[in-house]
């Protein structure tokens, strides 16, 4: 089981965004039922982050993150999605 931290500034608005996006990939690529999300606020990553196997957030990385980081940025730009998306599928793997 893998535990996946989702932040965005507040932990409500562009986070629920990307972790729809992210769900998907993950269940249309056979991990279904193998992940739990938690959603929060980017200050919080650095306290929680050692509890997690890794951090999708949509803002800058802040530092004293413990668990590999992915910038969802391009979840909701466009941009990169491709990139982004074989880094989770990558993590789900390690």
């Amino acid at each position: 089981m893998k535990r996946i931290l989702m932040a965005c500034g507040a932990g409500v608005c562009t986070s629920t965004a990307a972790r729809t996006k992210v769900e998907e990939l993950l269940n249309s690529n056979g991990y279904s039922g193998q992940y739990k999300v938690e959603q929060c606020k980017i200050a919080e990553v650095p306290s929680k982050s050692a509890d997690f196997d890794f951090v999708i957030a949509t803002t800058m990385k802040p530092s004293g993150v413990k668990c590999p980081f992915v910038s969802g940025v391009s979840f909701l730009t466009g941009v990169g999605v491709d990139k982004t998306q074989k880094e989770i599928l990558d993590l789900m793997e390690a």
